[in-house]
C-alpha cells in the first residue's frame, strides 16, 4: 500500500508544469473562490456516492440481500476505489471490493460477477458520453481531440463487451501468459493461486450464465446505468461551477461532454490516476470549444487555474475520504490480540 503514496506527489507534478510554461501561478488557484471550490469538491464526492450506492444495489439485487449495513457496504466501495484512484487506467478497486464480499459470505465468482457489473455499467455510459463528445469535437472542428477521445473509448468498450458475452457462452481460464507469470513468481503456491482464480471465473461465468437465462439483469443493469449517468452529471456540474466563477459561458452539456473526454483520455495506462491525462484532455476538448461563439476563451492561462482547481476538487479531495474508508477496511481487518492469562474460562 505504501507505494500508492507515490500517486499523490506525482498527480501534482502537472500542476508544477502548468506553473512553469504559463503566467498561471499557485495563488491564482484561489481566484476561483472558496464557494465554487467547495460546491465542486461536494459534486465530486457526491458522485463517488453515487457510485457506492450502484455498489449496494447490485449486492442486493444480484445476490437477493445485503451482506452488510449501507454504511459498511457503501464505505468498502469507497476503499477500492482509494485503489482505482491510484493506479494506472483506474483499475485494481475490484480486487478490494470482491475481497471485501468473499470476507462477508460471498462466492468469489459472484463477487466477481457485481464488480463486472459495476465496470461494465461504467464502460458504457463513458463510451457513450465520449462518442458524443468526439463527434461533437469533430462536427465543430476538433477533429485531433475528437478522434484521440472515441479512439482510447473504443477498445475498452470492446474489451468488456466482448467478455461479457464470452463469459455467457462458456467458461473463462487464466490466460497461459499469466499462468507462466505466476509460475515464475509464486513458484511453489502457484498452482494454488491458479487454482483459486479460474475457479472464481467458472463461477463468474455460471453466474453470467445464470442471469442471461433468466434475463433479471436487465432492470438492475439499467437503474445501475441511470445511477452512473447521474454520478456523471454531478462530474460535470464539479466543472460547471468553477468554469461559471471565471465567467466562461459554459453550460451543463459542455461540461458534461468536456469532463467524458477526459475521463477517455485518462483511462489510457500512462500515469497513477490518470494524472496529466485528465487535465489534458479537458483542456484539449475546451480548447475547441472556446472557438464558440458565445463563450470565453477558456483556455487563456487566466483560466487554467480552473482546471487546476477543478483537479484538486475532484480528484484529491475525495481521495482523502477514500483513504480514510480503506485504512479503516485495513484496521478492521486485524483482530486485536488477547492478554495472555485473560482467556475467559469456562
Amino acid at each position: 500500500m505504501n507505494w500508492r503514496i507515490v500517486a499523490i506527489p506525482a498527480s501534482i507534478v502537472p500542476f508544477i508544469l502548468i506553473f512553469a510554461v504559463t503566467k498561471v501561478s499557485p495563488s491564482d488557484i484561489f481566484a476561483v473562490g472558496l464557494v465554487p471550490f467547495v460546491a465542486s469538491a461536494a459534486a465530486a464526492v457526491s458522485r463517488v456516492m453515487l457510485q457506492a450506492w450502484r455498489f449496494k444495489y447490485f449486492i442486493r439485487k444480484f445476490l437477493g440481500h445485503d451482506i452488510s449495513s449501507p454504511g459498511k457496504t457503501m464505505a468498502a466501495r469507497l476503499a477500492g476505489e482509494f485503489v482505482t484512484y491510484t493506479t494506472p487506467s483506474y483499475v485494481g478497486g475490484e480486487v478490494v471490493r470482491i475481497a471485501w464480499m468473499s470476507k462477508n459470505g460471498v462466492p468469489a465468482g459472484k463477487g466477481a460477477w457485481i464488480a463486472t457489473m459495476e465496470i461494465i455499467a461504467d464502460v458504457f455510459a463513458v463510451t457513450i458520453l465520449a462518442f458524443i463528445a468526439g463527434a461533437l469535437a469533430i462536427a465543430s472542428g476538433g477533429t485531433t481531440i475528437g478522434l484521440i477521445v472515441i479512439a482510447t473509448a473504443l477498445p475498452t468498450f470492446a474489451f468488456w463487451f466482448i467478455l461479457l458475452l464470452y463469459s455467457a457462452k462458456r467458461n473463462l481460464q487464466v490466460p497461459q501468459f499469466i499462468v507462466r507469470l505466476v509460475h515464475r513468481f509464486a513458484k511453489a503456491k502457484a498452482d494454488k493461486y491458479l487454482g483459486q482464480a479460474n475457479k472464481a471465473l467458472d463461477d463468474l461465468c455460471t453466474t453470467s450464465r445464470e442471469n442471461f437465462a433468466s434475463s433479471k439483469i436487465i432492470g438492475p443493469f439499467i437503474v445501475g446505468l441511470a445511477l452512473t449517468f447521474a454520478s456523471f452529471v454531478a462530474y460535470a456540474i464539479s466543472f460547471l461551477v468553477l468554469a461559471d466563477s471565471v465567467g466562461t459561458g459554459l453550460g451543463l452539456f459542455d461540461s458534461l461532454m468536456a469532463v467524458a473526454a477526459s475521463q477517455a483520455v485518462a483511462n489510457l495506462p500512462v500515469t497513477i490516476g490518470g494524472s496529466g491525462l485528465a487535465e489534458l484532455g479537458i483542456w484539449a476538448y475546451i480548447t475547441n470549444l472556446s472557438t464558440v461563439p458565445d463563450l470565453g476563451d477558456i483556455t487563456a492561462d487566466s483560466k487554467l487555474n480552473v482546471i487546476i482547481a477543478w483537479r484538486i476538487a475532484t480528484y484529491h479531495v475525495p481521495l482523502v475520504i477514500m483513504w480514510i474508508a480503506i485504512m479503516k477496511l485495513a484496521i478492521g481487518k486485524k483482530q486485536p490480540s488477547v492478554p495472555a492469562g485473560t482467556e475467559e474460562k469456562t
